[in-house]
């Protein structure tokens, strides 16, 4: 069985969705640390030709609480991002078969941040259709003050995986040998330089799957999904 376990992230770019596409069963990480500044709660759109930074914002509290224990900000203005995207890609060749989708993923009524972000993922991966098992991290019976590779590790043996793959990004963090010694086989997800037309401008790579969905067809969309190189 293959595995994959990542964070959640608010509309990732394609490269999430090409290593969730290549496993049987997906691992997403509740009870880790929230990051501030990273991907969790923002990622980058197509505006005006250039890159621009969309953020879910989140209420203020402590630094050490986990993905689970965030909330959405009362203060998030929903309509205002809405707005936001429509007026960046109301041209877009897809706008009609993706605007209705990200609505309904930006006024989600769970203000959880993690079920927001979770419930977009999986709204995504039905409209792309990926059919793809999610697992929640805090589910599984582990030990979970393990941290990095020995808690990556601990999962897969108890969801018996026999590969593990992750993001090209995270290579130095892992030892083959490690994952060798417990009979999982550890791979490498290396994502191809994915290239449409972007209305008349230069591309801007590697912006969120929003931008990918607005011009794209779900057909040419899952061919995209398998543009990576698998490496040990």
């Amino acid at each position: 069985m293959k595995l994959g376990i990542m964070q959640p992230y608010f509309l990732p770019y394609i490269g999430y969705f090409q290593l969730l596409n290549a496993v049987d069963k997906y691992v997403i990480y509740d009870n880790i640390q929230f990051t501030k500044k990273g991907w969790i709660n923002r990622n980058r759109i197509l505006q005006n030709g250039k890159d621009t930074l969309i953020t879910i914002p989140v209420e203020k509290d402590s630094d050490y609480l986990n993905i689970f224990q965030r909330s959405v900000s009362s203060g998030f203005d929903k309509k205002k991002l809405l707005n936001q995207i429509k007026e960046s890609y109301r041209k877009a060749p897809y706008f009609n078969e993706t605007m209705p989708l990200i609505e309904e993923i930006v006024n989600y009524s769970n203000n959880n941040l993690f079920n927001y972000i979770y419930h977009s993922i999986v709204k995504i991966c039905g409209y792309l259709g990926i059919d793809t098992e999610f697992i929640v991290s805090s589910t599984i019976s582990i030990d979970h003050s393990l941290k990095g590779q020995d808690k990556v590790i601990a999962i897969c043996k108890v969801l018996n995986a026999t590969e593990y793959y992750n993001a090209i990004g995270g290579k130095e963090l892992y030892s083959a040998s490690d994952f060798q010694e417990e009979s999982i086989k550890l791979k490498f997800v290396s994502s191809n330089r994915v290239e449409y037309k972007q209305f008349a401008n230069e591309f801007v790579p590697w912006l969120s799957i929003l931008d990918v969905m607005m011009f794209n067809s779900t057909e040419e969309i899952n061919i995209m999904l398998n543009e990576y190189e698998l490496t040990n």
